[in-house]
């Protein structure tokens, strides 16, 4: 995109000041950042030779790799909208993230993709034959992400591209970097979820636009997680709560030994996390874990660190990213301790793909926009997460959240594990059920569950039934997947 400033954070400054600096290791690959610069020309060439103009829209279904970095910085040397895709979805699934982001090309490294895609395939002869040189017209691109689709189809989150000759640190990384303080050439990242996500890919090109070394995990190991946190002298590192149940599922002698002394930063988000998980990693890590709360729409976020988490267990912070609302039903602001609608105003509006009407759904009648979930602010504004407005089970009128049943549930003797969803019923519409997964080494019993809840809980937030399974169904990226259990919970009454 031509010459970039020397004050912006960008992957071109960095090729220029430090080529030979690391700026990727993913198992036995690595690249400088000289190799990622060229890497990210020659893709971009690729793209311009293909006919694709400024405006059209790309997907890629990459592995973990630098391959999955280096194709986002050529999107946004070309003026495209990237859209990665999952490598776990089925064929009927990319078809139809293909399909609605109307994409005219998919970008594959290997493996076998459905037929009638546009598809082109990323060999090396084909890089190699592209220039490694910067264009002279580099106007920026955007990611369009996908939701995660956990309560229904996934929704593109669509915002305008920038002027044409726009210049500076890219919008993909400016936030991240002040937010987590990763632009720096010490900054040692850990990424530990799939690139194809918004949080982890975001964070991975902030981290290479700011000259730091990012390490990829090609899939999640707890052991292996550990062994490169003390290895690479990690400083920063990024994690959903199932990893930190995994982590402290290690055997004790394993735990004990860990040394990090380089670590600094242990950033987590993407689903609750209970105040006894959170506590448990601060007493083995030490004050550095820093969570955030927001969404793929990017409407606003929150952060907490360690510090004040254990001065307000269970809150996610205050605003740092928007102005928070709480509303009722009807749009009106609900005053501190009342829950309602969780709302930001102020930060960059976005557009769900093609769906005006779901774009709707998430905006109030002030404008201001939501990511769907329910909750309070204290009288310091500090945020509470109640639930999700979607997952809310109205049960004989009475509205039910899942989250609060399973704050109880959790603390029930020999519970690793649970989750709460609604279940049709006749007399009261919806009952709520538990799944829940057992401590390792512990057998459930029902009936004490159940007492449990009946000593804890109204009678309207009390299990219908009580579901002891192995492990709760999860996305790559440690999002209950609710509706398979609402699948399961059918199937058993």
């Amino acid at each position: 995109m031509g010459p970039v400033s020397t004050t912006a954070f960008d992957l071109r400054r960095h090729a220029r000041e430090a080529p030979q600096r690391l700026a990727i290791v993913c198992a036995q690959e690595t690249l400088s950042y000289a190799a990622l610069e060229a890497l990210a020309n020659r893709l971009a060439a690729v793209l311009r030779a293909r006919g694709l103009v400024r405006g059209d829209h790309i997907t890629s279904l990459l592995g973990n790799g630098a391959l999955a970095l280096a194709v986002a910085w050529a999107a946004w040397r070309t003026g495209l909208y990237l859209t990665p895709l999952p490598t776990t979805a089925s064929a009927d699934e990319l078809r139809y993230l293909v399909a609605d982001c109307d994409a005219k090309l998919v970008l594959v490294d290997e493996g076998v993709v459905p037929a009638a895609l546009p598809t082109l395939f990323l060999n090396p002869a084909l890089l190699m034959d592209a220039s490694p040189l910067p264009a002279d017209d580099e106007p920026p691109g955007a990611l369009m992400m996908y939701t995660s689709g956990t309560t229904g189809s996934p929704k593109g989150v669509w915002r305008p591209l920038l002027a044409a000759d726009w210049r500076g640190t890219p919008p993909f990384a400016a936030d991240l970097i002040a937010l987590f303080g990763i632009g720096g050439s010490d900054v040692r990242y850990l990424s530990t979820a799939p690139l194809y996500h918004a949080a982890p890919l975001r964070t991975a090109l902030a981290v290479t636009a700011g000259g730091g070394t990012v390490f990829v995990m090609q899939r999640f190991d707890a052991d292996a997680a550990l062994h490169l946190l003390q290895a690479e002298a990690i400083t920063h590192s990024q994690w959903v709560p199932a990893m930190f149940q995994r982590l402290l599922a290690l055997p004790a002698h394993v735990r004990a030994a860990f040394k990090s002394p380089a670590h600094r930063c242990a950033i987590h988000g993407a689903a609750p996390c209970p105040a006894s998980l959170k506590q448990s990693m601060i007493d083995w890590w030490g004050p550095i874990l820093l969570e955030y709360y927001s969404g793929s729409e990017g409407v606003g976020l929150t952060l907490i660190d360690s510090h004040e988490a254990l001065q307000r267990p269970g809150s996610v912070g205050r605003a740092r990213k928007g102005v928070l609302h709480i509303v009722d039903a009807a749009g009106a602001e609900l005053p501190p301790g009342r829950s309602g609608l969780i709302c930001f105003a102020g930060a960059s509006p976005f557009d769900y793909y093609k769906a005006p009407e779901k774009t709707a759904q998430r905006t109030t009648p002030q404008g201001w926009r939501t990511f769907g979930d329910i909750g309070h602010v204290d009288a310091d504004g500090y945020l509470y997460l109640t639930d999700r407005l979607d997952d809310m089970i109205i049960s004989g009128g009475v509205n039910v959240y899942p989250q609060e049943i399973e704050k109880v549930l959790r603390e029930a003797p020999g519970v690793w594990d649970c989750a709460v969803v609604g279940q049709a019923d006749e007399k009261f519409g919806e009952r709520p059920v538990a799944f829940v997964v057992a401590a390792r080494g512990t057998t459930l019993s029902l009936d004490v569950l159940r007492i449990w809840c009946e000593t804890r809980l109204g009678r309207s937030k009390q299990p219908a039934a009580f579901h002891v399974i192995d492990t709760l169904p999860r996305s790559p990226t440690g999002k209950l997947l609710r509706r398979q259990l609402r699948t399961q919970a059918s199937a058993a009454s």
